[in-house]
């Protein structure tokens, strides 16, 4: 069962790891190889394991994402959380009442966003280069610093663009000192000084030669994995967003 992409700093390039259930599968030694994964037909929850016709938010089955906090609609919207109310306290406690960064990112053009941790998010949306701006005392106050943001710079990342390498040529560092200018009184305790950019170099070579998503539900996808960027495994015959497959039961064959 596909659970998610391990992504990590290697040795100068980001080192890719496809996790099968518990199985981790290193795919940058199999760059230029044949790579095949195969639906079974089965699909099974992430959270409980139950078999399910049908997967919602990356792996959950229904009951589940009815049930737990992690499927809320604040964990895509931070301004919406609800922590008096969280149906989950200890999970809210451990995910959301934690420090969190803003930051700004390069992967298509100059985006803000917010995460628990660095580099990981960075890394999943295929950022070339990041630097954080501020580390707030909760998600919710990070999520309304990043809407604030949102005025002066975009918050998402044009996944076509980031995988053919048209990453927006700019001055992170100048555009983080542009928007500390605009940053409101009641975040200024918690901006980072002195931060440096860092940059990160994918497993991807060249843009892809085709740009189709590739889907489980309509065949196998096979053919020679060319790199990895984000949360993309990049094959010649089409491109296929790991996450958006968890919980699918497949095969996977290399070579």
């Amino acid at each position: 069962m596909i659970r998610d992409l391990l992504l990590r700093i290697g040795d100068g390039v980001v080192d890719y790891h496809l996790l099968l259930d518990e199985q981790e599968i290193a795919l940058n030694p199999l760059l230029g190889g044949r790579v095949a994964i195969r639906f079974t037909g089965e699909r099974r929850c992430v959270y409980c394991g139950r078999r399910a016709s049908k997967l919602f938010n990356n792996g959950s089955c229904w009951p589940c994402f009815r049930r737990l906090a992690i499927n809320d609609l604040c964990q895509v919207k931070p301004t919406l959380c609800h922590y008096e109310t969280c149906r989950e306290p200890e999970w809210g406690d451990a995910h959301c009442m934690i420090p969190t960064y803003v930051y700004l990112a390069r992967s298509s053009d100059v985006k803000v966003g917010i995460t628990r941790s660095l580099p990981g998010r960075w890394l999943d949306q295929g950022a070339v280069e990041a630097v954080a701006i501020a580390r707030v005392p909760n998600r919710k106050m990070a999520g309304e610093l990043e809407a604030f943001l949102t005025q002066y710079v975009a918050d998402k990342t044009n996944w076509r663009r980031m995988l053919k390498g048209e990453v927006a040529d700019a001055d992170l560092l100048a555009e983080r000192s542009r928007l500390l200018e605009l940053i409101p009184a009641e975040f200024r305790p918690y901006v980072l000084p002195d931060e440096e950019v860092r940059s990160f170099t994918y497993p991807l070579k060249a843009p892809p030669p085709k740009l189709a998503s590739c889907d489980l539900e309509k065949g196998d996808v096979e053919g020679t994995l060319l790199g990895m960027k984000g949360s993309y495994l990049v094959l010649d015959t089409g491109v296929l967003n790991v996450p958006k497959f968890a919980g699918y039961v497949v095969t996977f064959e290399a070579g």
